[in-house]
């Protein structure tokens, strides 16, 4: 008999129909393999009742107690009911409340008990219990009485929805789960069934085998993703690229106006070693920011046109991309070298010149955004791909990019500098060079802590700077109201800025849900000066130059990690006056947070200061939802799985010399996993 298919349509699963399908794919879910791996974000214990004589306001509690009185149901508006009762236990009673619940509330019968679970509030001077979740006391184990799992949850689609749907399909289709990870692992790490494992991270039966679930399962994710990480490096030692014959960047490093520092001529030098070898180049170069990582990359430019070859360099935003040409055009011009720049928002005659262009061959470096990587743009020979800030840009994009010539040197760039036993991990597919040495003359940006009593002081000294001609980022956490919080959105506060601290002078925000079109042209007034001071979310955290900017004001900085505390002071102290970062905080002295904010304070060096961050608070301050191009991970996690991820990696280096091409028939499963995950648009296909 054939096992049940994980690849299931989950319009087919018992419960969930083609509507309600429609919702989860909302949630990335359209198989039944998709809602098994839709891992729960937290859970409730809902086991312990509590006598309701115990029960204090703030609590969520489960409570067993009668329905003592009427249920009474009133309409306070049209659309708007209010249902009220009194339950009691043998030790006292308490209100229960339901707002707009009247399908739940018609289940409630008075005079007979059930098992009630959640958060209990004053009312009146009286204990209420509102809109809690509740079962019969002799049916009790589905919604309380149990470790339940919390989902990420969309419209339509409730939790009771959600776990009734995994249930459904943990019961069809567990079975059919695949076991990846070989025996021998898996007794020597004493990892637990497959089968058994997601049973209990969805719906645990105690803390014990709740741990055991997910040690399992988080081990399985690093087992794979790393097995897939040394498949993609020994791939590459296999591939054959083109050896540049001349690597020698003399020419080029003697024509700058400024002499290169030690470590940007031991990494362009560690880029020609490279690019004499038929292996394509693969690496990743890691700087602070300032340290000259374009100047590297226009190196490695200059080899590629000696050789006779074209070279493409990528980076997130038009903004950036345009500052980039306009400076390395500057640059590599006088060399004979024909620079262009491509961007979405270009003329389309101007698009299609640049187009042609490329695929006649009659131009040398292209700058540009995504558009680089549309399928219209093709290149007469591709020698060198460069992509700038590597965390905004996927596996995926890369090799979209070196889709575009036969195997081409691939240089990344990164201005998050990262401490190497982590970045091992994280670039796992890149060879790494370190850029540790700013360029000598740069004045240090001076760093202080400022709280509430000094907040006008602070503000005197930015008006003054703005004054004085130079400019000010204003960086706030939040982009809406929220009431619950003293955090100002960044809307609200930019006009407040502009009616009172920075009055008569120019203010402008910018944040994440604005259009790039908007972004872009915020920052076009900000680089010419029109505007004097940006209040903005941590978009400006990367990219954009501007040298007149001097001030880098940051509101309730303990909210944010050290590291992105540092690339946000990054973007000041460009240029030859002095600049300064203020940290707005009132946390106390002796917290995590103002000991993070005190590490900023002692030093400008972006690798001290992630050393100390990974310290601190874990590896996973480094990295957003996108973990720099890696596949998105779903249980496991960079910033406590440390140890697994060791343990994992080994254990997949020893399999791959074993067998580097997973060819024996015990690690089908395994090869299919690997090319799931590193194939994600492949979308709704486990195994393919």
């Amino acid at each position: 008999m054939m096992k049940p298919d994980l690849n299931t349509g989950i319009r087919y699963l018992k419960g969930v129909g083609e509507k309600r399908a429609e919702l989860f794919a909302k949630l990335d879910i359209y198989t039944v393999w998709d809602l098994l791996n839709f891992f729960p974000r937290d859970y409730e214990d809902r086991r312990n009742t509590l006598d309701i004589s115990d029960v204090r306001a703030g609590d969520k509690v489960c409570i067993n107690a009668y329905i003592t009185s009427n249920i009474r149901t009133r309409n306070i508006r049209r659309g708007f009911s209010v249902t009220e009762f009194r339950v009691l236990d043998e030790t006292g009673g308490i209100n229960v409340v339901f707002f707009n619940q009247k399908y739940s509330v018609d289940k409630l019968s008075a005079g007979k008990r059930y098992v009630f679970f959640g958060k209990v509030e004053e009312r009146g001077g009286k204990l209420t219990m509102t809109n809690p979740t509740f079962e019969a006391e002799d049916s009790s184990g589905q919604k309380t009485g149990a470790i339940l799992p919390v989902y990420s949850l969309t419209a339509g689609i409730s939790a009771d929805i959600l776990r009734g749907a995994i249930r459904n399909a943990l019961s069809e289709f567990s079975e059919a789960i695949p076991e990846i990870i070989p025996e021998d692992i898996r007794r020597r790490h004493k990892l637990a069934h497959i089968g058994y494992s997601y049973r209990e991270i969805h719906f645990p039966t105690g803390e014990e085998e709740l741990t055991l679930a997910k040690r399992r399962l988080v081990f399985e994710e690093l087992f794979v993703l790393s097995l897939g990480l040394i498949h993609l490096r020994g791939r590459r030692k296999d591939e054959t690229g083109t050896a540049f014959s001349d690597t020698d960047a003399t020419p080029y490093i003697n024509s700058l106006p400024f002499e290169m520092t030690g470590a940007q001529l031991r990494v362009t030098e560690e880029i020609s070693e490279d690019l004499k070898k038929s292996r394509p180049m693969n690496r990743i170069v890691q700087g602070d920011v300032g340290s000259g990582k374009t100047a590297v990359a226009a190196a490695a430019v200059y080899m590629a046109y000696k050789n006779g070859f074209q070279s493409a360099l990528m980076v997130p935003t038009e903004i950036l991309a345009e500052q980039h040409f306009k400076s390395l055009s500057e640059e590599l011009t006088k060399l004979g070298i024909k620079c262009e720049l491509l961007c979405g928002s270009m003329r389309a005659s101007e698009k299609k010149r640049v187009r042609t262009l490329c695929g006649e061959g009659g131009v040398d470096l292209v700058i540009g955004t995504h558009a680089i990587i549309s399928e219209d743009v093709a290149f007469k020979k591709l020698g060198l791909m460069v992509v700038d800030e590597q965390h905004r840009f996927g596996v995926r994009q890369r090799a979209a990019l070196a889709a575009k010539g036969e195997n081409p040197h691939c240089l990344v760039m990164s201005a998050t500098p990262i401490p190497r036993s982590l970045a091992l991990i994280m670039y796992g597919d890149l060879d790494i060079s370190v850029i540790d040495e700013l360029p000598p003359g740069r004045l240090p940006v001076d760093t202080l802590i400022v709280n509430d009593t000094k907040r006008n002081d602070a503000y005197n000294f930015i008006k003054k700077q703005l004054d004085d001609g130079y400019q000010a980022y204003v960086v706030c956490p939040l982009i809406d109201d929220d009431e619950e919080s003293e955090l100002r959105s960044v809307e609200a506060f930019a006009k407040e800025l502009s009616d009172t601290a920075l009055s008569g002078k120019q203010v402008e925000f910018l944040h994440g849900k604005m259009k790039q079109k908007e972004k872009d042209a915020v920052m076009r007034r900000f680089v010419s000066g029109e505007t004097h001071a940006i209040v903005s979310t941590t978009v400006i955290e990367v990219g954009v130059n501007v040298p007149n900017a001097t001030v880098m004001a940051i509101e309730n900085a303990e909210r944010f990690g050290l590291s992105q505390l540092h690339q946000l002071r990054g973007r000041v102290g460009r240029g030859l006056a002095k600049s300064y970062c203020i940290l707005f905080s009132n946390v106390s002295r002796w917290s995590p947070a103002a000991e993070r904010l005190q590490a900023l304070r002692a030093t400008n060096d972006g690798f001290k200061i992630s050393e100390e961050d990974l310290k601190i608070r874990g590896p996973g301050d480094f990295f957003g939802t996108r973990q720099h191009g890696l596949p998105e991970l779903k249980i496991a996690s960079f910033m406590s799985d440390m140890r697994s991820l060791e343990l994992a990696k080994g254990e997949a280096q020893a399999l791959f010399e074993r067998d580097p091409a997973l060819c024996d028939a015990n690690h089908k499963n395994l090869k299919e996993r690997i090319k799931s995950m590193f194939n994600p648009e492949e979308k709704g296909n486990a195994f393919n």
